[in-house]
């Protein structure tokens, strides 16, 4: 079961007052998360450098009053975001250290990490072993939690899985009609077979089955930072986005920037970012690293990754630029806005949240013109079911219905709508 890391917040927001709450509270709950979202949204409209202003005192602020609880900081990086984070902090005074599960990412990320001189922290599982000992990360955090329950039934989530195929609550829930506990229709038709026998239902459930768990990123890289922090009494810079929705923006929307809680405590300056200001902040920090590119050498010097075993050190080798390959080039359009040619988003190469939402071709696709051994594993043979059966990503892909055996056709680009209309992005 998870537990809680640097990177969740102390409630489970979608669950807090469902559960626990009578309508009265409820509805006052729901008018202040309302106002919450008002007073954010204003925060998210302020112009670019008013934004900058801002999220430098809230970024000085955290700081200061870690500083003053006898805590030190660190950034947690991984893709383009947070490399821009990292950056950034850098330049404005904030010299903190930075760690990365570096494995985890694009090929294109991890050179990147190195180049910035980014302290490597290893794993508890291989992303092999949480595929096939915890499950796929499928659909969204909140989804796959809710289909592991139904998958591992016990006398103690009983209450919890009534509520999941039915939307109706127990006591401790008020016995609440409809709640938001309910799995949505069109995955309760995929996956609330594992109660038919208990709820008089006739939904489906995978056959051949294959496991479906949120746990994976509390394996491979929440609990090995968090533990990290803990070791050297660090609260991290994390850098979300409120704009990427879901979970992180109710927790940003809820909690605001710096949050100090009884067990977690982390800053997100750029909470309040809209995707365009991080693309067009990366340029700024692009060139912010090239003027001062000796101070990455020097951390870079510090790692064990500048040797080799016979302790021959390995030049280090400035970086053309900070954003990693899998993005391709940030460009901007007529309107102004900007974009990357590649992937907008980068992550662990095995995760599929939100994969039933892309258009193709999509990360797997994407995955497969990359690095084709890397794409065949875990598509076709990256675990056993109890049969012998190698399997992967295809099998799951193929239950929910989305399509990746073929090679999609190219789609047409920004770049390739402007030289057709005889026209030049920026």
């Amino acid at each position: 079961m998870h537990q809680i890391t640097l990177y969740d917040e102390e409630t489970d927001i979608e669950n807090e007052v469902d559960l626990e709450a009578p309508e009265e509270v409820l509805n006052a709950w729901k008018k202040a998360k309302q106002t919450l979202k008002r007073d954010f949204t204003k925060l998210q409209e302020m112009d670019y450098e008013a934004k900058l202003y801002r999220q430098e005192g809230i970024a000085q602020d955290f700081l200061i009053e870690c500083q003053s609880r006898g805590k030190s900081c660190h950034v947690s990086v991984g893709g383009l975001d947070s490399i821009v984070l990292y950056i950034w902090l850098k330049s404005i005074g904030i010299d903190v250290p930075g760690i990365t599960v570096s494995n985890l990412e694009d090929k294109g990320n991890q050179r990147v990490h190195k180049a910035l001189g980014l302290e490597l922290v290893k794993s508890y599982k291989s992303k092999i072993q949480v595929l096939q000992e915890c499950g796929f990360p499928v659909i969204s955090k909140r989804i796959a939690g809710k289909i592991n329950l139904l998958q591992n039934p016990t006398d103690q989530n009983k209450t919890v899985r009534h509520a999941i195929i039915t939307g109706e609550c127990g006591a401790q829930g008020h016995f609440a009609k409809n709640s938001r506990m309910k799995l949505p229709e069109k995955w309760l038709k995929l996956f609330g077979g594992y109660e038919n026998e208990n709820e008089g239902v006739g939904y489906r459930k995978p056959e051949p089955e294959f496991k479906v768990s949120n746990d994976c990123c509390y394996w491979l890289k929440e609990k090995p930072c968090d533990d990290w922090a803990k070791e050297h009494n660090s609260c991290p810079y994390l850098g979300l986005m409120a704009s990427e929705g879901g979970q992180r923006e109710e927790a940003l929307v809820e909690h605001g920037c710096n949050y100090y809680g009884a067990t977690v405590i982390r800053s997100a300056p750029f909470a309040i970012f809209m995707r365009n200001d991080i693309l067009r902040l990366a340029l700024e920090m692009n060139a912010w690293y090239k003027e001062h590119v000796e101070i990455f050498k020097e951390l870079y010097y510090k790692q064990p990754y500048s040797r080799k075993a016979n302790g021959e050190i390995i030049p280090y080798e400035p970086l053309d630029s900070i954003i990693p390959t899998a993005y391709g080039e940030i460009k901007q359009k007529e309107n102004g806005d900007y974009y990357t040619t590649r992937a907008q988003r980068t992550g662990c190469s095995m995760c599929g949240f939100g994969i039933h939402l892309e258009e193709r071709p999509h990360r797997f696709d994407i995955l497969r013109e990359d690095n084709p051994g890397e794409w065949d594993l875990y598509m076709n043979r990256c675990c056993v079911d109890e049969n012998g059966e190698r399997y992967g990503w295809g099998r799951v892909l193929d239950y929910i219905g989305v399509e990746w055996k073929d090679i999609p056709p190219k789609q047409l680009t920004i770049d390739d709508w402007f030289r057709e209309n005889g026209k030049e992005s920026t």
